[in-house]
């Protein structure tokens, strides 16, 4: 999946890998250092759970701004 800023610039964000169920998918954020895929843990602390909470994860790894 790829998120794509105000300028039209597209980034990489993360991969998803189906795990049997429609609720309950693995994930793989990208980074960027070294231009690959790697198997990461949920803020739940789970290899796996729904698209949407990857989705979020990713989105505020790479796409949040630093905290004020």
């Amino acid at each position: 999946m790829e998120g794509e800023l105000a300028d039209g610039e597209r980034v990489k964000l993360m991969r998803l890998r189906h795990s049997g169920t429609a609720s309950r998918w693995g994930f793989a954020l990208y980074y960027a250092s070294s231009d690959r895929y790697e198997e990461s843990l949920l803020p739940t602390g789970t290899f796996a759970g729904t698209p949407e909470d990857a989705l979020d994860c990713a989105c505020q790894l790479h796409l949040a701004g630093p905290e004020p």
